[in-house]
């Protein structure tokens, strides 16, 4: 009984070997090869782009005046809102500069009021005849210029609060802080070359990617308009760096006025909602812009040979001999069939499997697939028989 297993087990794993075996067309004995004729359909399909991802709003956080900073107010990557404090610059010698400019304006104040009280006795002793004109003009110019005085002072002391103000960065919008690349104690200035920080507002994201000059030209001229163009394209999904989709689709929303002269493309954005912020500013990735071809002439990858870089079917003639045939297909593929742009057109006959032993100019008997398909069954299962029995004798002994 342990030995009848034993061969029983051999013999499976030697069925299963020999019929397991792919990619080959089994030797029929004869010149029959399956044979479809060409025919149109649509195609769904889809082009990638390369892709940049960056925040609606990317503002670059930079001092407008020279300090070391004494206060880092967040961290890198949180929440801020607008107005939200976000550095403090050393402001000791603005403070001094805001209380001089204060004692200015204290100043400035006090001649006023002297120069208003000499102006308004002259005008009492002009009326009563004491003085002349020349004294009450001398006594209101001396008023005025301490009203102008009096308003330059205020200027300077409006200005040194407000240079005072710039000590405290604060947030121009709301979003996500970005990297800090100074802490505290680092010397900082409007000329720095690194801002402070960057704040990204990504609530919603835009994706940059570039179309070919030909490609934007042919959805102008079907659309009529650019701007036609770019409404009438279909929702469009992102491919994260990781090879995965994301989960929510986007909308090309802008395209540039201006060809790029280096690349010879055009620039379009379009917009993706960020609801989890998976999505981050500087990210990279892929736009995929689905359409369907229609009429379309769909060949299995299968029954493609590719010789340096050129593609190739063995088409079927009148007087059943097949070509070698190049043909030109769309770059764009599912990954099974090829839509062919060139080579092929409805009505012709190609062959499906065993290109691998044709020649050109072979003839050939040509079978239905569903023909091809029968014959490999029973072909395999008579393999399967003679191997079987064959290895049964030779360990047995018996026949």
């Amino acid at each position: 009984m342990k030995i009848k297993s034993v061969l029983f087990v051999v013999v499976a794993a030697l069925v299963v070997s020999c019929g397991g075996k792919g990619g080959g067309r089994p030797n029929f004995g004869d010149n029959e090869y399956p044979v479809r004729t060409v025919g149109t359909a649509d195609a769904a399909m889809q082009t990638t782009y390369p892709a940049t991802i960056k925040g609606v709003q990317d503002v670059e956080i930079r001092p407008k005046v020279s300090g070391f900073i004494t206060r880092v107010c967040v961290r890198e990557g949180q929440n801020v809102g607008a107005g939200q404090l976000l550095f403090v610059i050393d402001n000791v010698t603005y403070q001094a500069t805001v209380r001089q400019a204060q004692a200015s304006v204290n100043t400035a104040k006090a001649q006023l009021n002297t120069a208003k009280l000499t102006y308004d006795n002259n005008q009492k002793l002009f009326d009563q005849n004491v003085i002349g004109e020349y004294e009450l003009s001398t006594a209101k110019n001396s008023y005025e210029t301490a009203q102008a005085a009096l308003a330059q002072a205020q200027a300077a002391l409006a200005s040194a609060k407000e240079t005072l103000s710039f000590c405290y960065v604060k947030s121009p919008a709301s979003g996500v802080v970005g990297s800090i690349p100074y802490k505290v104690g680092a010397l900082v200035s409007g000329s720095s070359v690194q801002p402070l920080t960057t704040v990204s507002n990504i609530r919603s994201m835009e994706v940059y990617f570039s179309m070919t000059e030909k490609q934007i030209l042919d959805m102008t001229k079907t659309s009529g308009s650019a701007q036609a163009a770019i409404s009438q394209m279909p929702p469009v999904k992102l491919q994260l760096a990781d090879g995965s989709l994301y989960n929510h689709p986007g909308k090309v929303t802008k395209m540039s006025g201006v060809i790029d002269p280096a690349t010879g493309s055009v620039q379009m954005i379009a917009v993706f909602l960020n609801p989890e912020r998976l999505l981050k500013s500087g990210g990279s990735g892929a736009i995929v812009v689905p359409y369907v071809s229609t009429n379309s002439v769909i060949i299995p990858q299968s029954c493609v040979s590719e010789i340096q870089d050129k593609k190739f079917v063995y088409t079927v003639g009148k007087d059943n001999k097949v070509k070698f045939t190049e043909i030109t297909v769309d770059p764009q593929n599912d990954g099974n069939n090829y839509v062919v742009v060139s080579g092929l057109t409805a009505g012709d006959r190609y062959v499906t499997n065993g290109i691998t032993k044709l020649n050109d100019g072979m003839e050939i008997k040509p079978i239905t697939e569903a023909q091809y398909q029968k014959k490999i069954q029973e072909a395999t299962k008579l393999s399967e028989s003679g191997s079987a029995k064959g290895f049964v004798e030779a360990m047995t002994g018996k026949k």
